[in-house]
């Protein structure tokens, strides 16, 4: 481990100088800049956001908000709810998430929160739950299509738990095909646009649908990703980032 390693607590005061971790090189990009504008909003609720770093590069950051400002689609009042660690390069398999997990986890603990949660999948843009079973979490509810609740407690409390409706919250989006976007994450803003542009060039009409609050994502969201999600009549096509060669077929036509 390196000598220079160490973690910065970003807050209000030093977001603007030291980012979010992600889209570092897009810092002109509306991505960017909605998540700069979401990121100021969330820190007088209460988010942490760590990120670590070997000298100057940045290696890795995790994103954790008490479970009433959560933007994941998950019931987690008081408790800790993180909304994102990642690490990436030569910041995979060395500990840093373990370190930065448990710092989220100590931080829960002295603000006497009933535990800590984490929304995981083996897909793209969450992290899997082998972490989290290493540090004691246990697996405490799960919902379709992969997705699994992984719940540390701190103290007796009742258990966090996903909706059940889903169904029902897909069917709500109507016919045709929607993508349900917010703020939370500067990828976005681009996995929208390219989202609308394929599904243009295979002549079909997309709705943007944003979700705006905590309350929005956690109630009308189609998977507990909550952030993001693109549908078509009623039917979840992803709740992640897809590239036009992986959405395309999924509308019927071919890629540009």
């Amino acid at each position: 481990m390196s000598s220079e390693l160490r973690i910065v607590n970003v807050d209000a005061s030093n977001v603007d100088r030291e980012g979010f971790f992600c889209y570092k090189s897009k810092q002109k990009t509306p991505g960017y800049s909605r998540k700069l504008a979401w990121s100021k909003n969330r820190f007088s609720e209460g988010m942490k956001l760590d990120i670590l770093y070997d000298g100057k590069r940045s290696f890795g950051f995790i994103e954790y908000i008490p479970g009433e400002y959560s933007w994941r689609a998950v019931y987690a009042p008081d408790y800790t709810v993180i909304h994102c660690i990642w690490m990436v390069g030569s910041g995979k398999g060395k500990g840093f998430a373990s370190q930065l997990l448990e710092g989220c986890i100590e931080v829960a603990r002295k603000e006497g929160r009933a535990g800590v949660v984490m929304v995981t999948s083996n897909r793209p843009f969450l992290a899997g739950p082998k972490l989290f079973l290493k540090h004691g979490f246990t697996q405490v509810d799960s919902a379709p299509p992969h997705f699994q609740l992984m719940a540390l407690k701190l103290r007796d409390a009742p258990n966090p738990y996903f909706p059940v409706d889903w169904d029902k919250r897909l069917e709500a989006l109507g016919s045709g095909l929607t993508v349900v976007r917010t703020d939370q994450c500067p990828y976005w803003d681009e996995a929208t646009d390219i989202t609308v542009e394929t599904a243009r060039t295979c002549g079909i009409r997309c709705r943007v649908v944003e979700f705006t609050s905590a309350t929005e994502a956690r109630e009308k969201s189609p998977t507990p990703f909550g952030t993001f999600g693109i549908v078509e009549d009623g039917q979840l096509l992803g709740y992640h980032y897809l590239s036009p060669k992986e959405l395309a077929p999924l509308l019927g036509g071919q890629a540009t």
